[in-house]
This record gives C-alpha cells, sequence and structure tokens, in this order.
C-alpha cells in the first residue's frame, strides 16, 4: 500500500462534504507531476486530507476505491481522477506549522513543493502525522 496527501481547499471542497458524499472523484487536477501522482494511485492507498488556504491542515484520512481514469469534467485526455472515500476523522487536525516544526517532516513533499496537489508520503511521513493528530 502507498500513501499520499491530497489538498483541497474547502470553500471548494471541503472534509465535511467529503463526509456527506461517501464517495467523489478527485478531480481538477492541472499539473503533469501531480497526475502522474494519481496514475500511481492503487485501490485501498490511504491519502491524507489536507485543507489548503484555508485552515492548513490535515483533517482526515480517505482510502482509494476505484484507480485512475478519464476526468470526467473535460474532454482533454491528459487529465485523469480516482473515487474516494472517506476512511477516518483525525482526531486533531494536523497544522502546517506543527509539520514544518517536526524534523521527522523535514522533506515531506508539502514542505518542499507547496503548491503540489497530489504528493507521495513514505510510510514513517504518513505514521509521524497519525502520531502528531493523536497528541
Amino acid at each position: 500500500m502507498n500513501h499520499w496527501l491530497l489538498k483541497s481547499e474547502p470553500i471548494k471542497y471541503s472534509w465535511s462534504q467529503m463526509k456527506k458524499d461517501k464517495k467523489t472523484f478527485w478531480d481538477g487536477v492541472r499539473n503533469y507531476q501531480a497526475r502522474n501522482n494519481l496514475k500511481e494511485m492503487k485501490k485501498g492507498d490511504l491519502c491524507l486530507f489536507y485543507h489548503s488556504n484555508e485552515g492548513k491542515e490535515v483533517v482526515g484520512i480517505v482510502k482509494v476505491v476505484k484507480e485512475f481514469y478519464q476526468d470526467p469534467t473535460t474532454e482533454d485526455t491528459n487529465w485523469v481522477v480516482v473515487d474516494i472515500s472517506p476512511f477516518k476523522e483525525l482526531k486533531h487536525p494536523v497544522t502546517l506549522e506543527q509539520i514544518k516544526a517536526d524534523d521527522r517532516l523535514s522533506n515531506i513533499a508539502l514542505v518542499r513543493q507547496g503548491r503540489l496537489s497530489v504528493m507521495p508520503l513514505t510510510p514513517a511521513e504518513f505514521d509521524t502525522i497519525l502520531e502528531l493528530s493523536e497528541a
């Protein structure tokens, strides 16, 4: 299993909306590196759900329930989506400040490539963020 982080502006699509919908496709990705990350996702992979711009915090975990396919919001075949469903809400959100302050997360893509909307995480990075959410 691989681990990922998905960024969404809560005004566009929030964790509460994700819980209400119970399943959605992750669309709107228009960056080739982020698109390639979507193509690498496998059914069962876990992704941290991060509120960007407003909040700047990891708030939950979603699970990939369908691997990549053509983005239904565009006819441009360059873009793909995956289907995700809510897996678990974090006990406490983990802020960007907490992530930046933890030496174990110094190489995380969220810090190094802040504008990337879909990024891989190592198992250790994923586990560290979960540990921070329990504190």
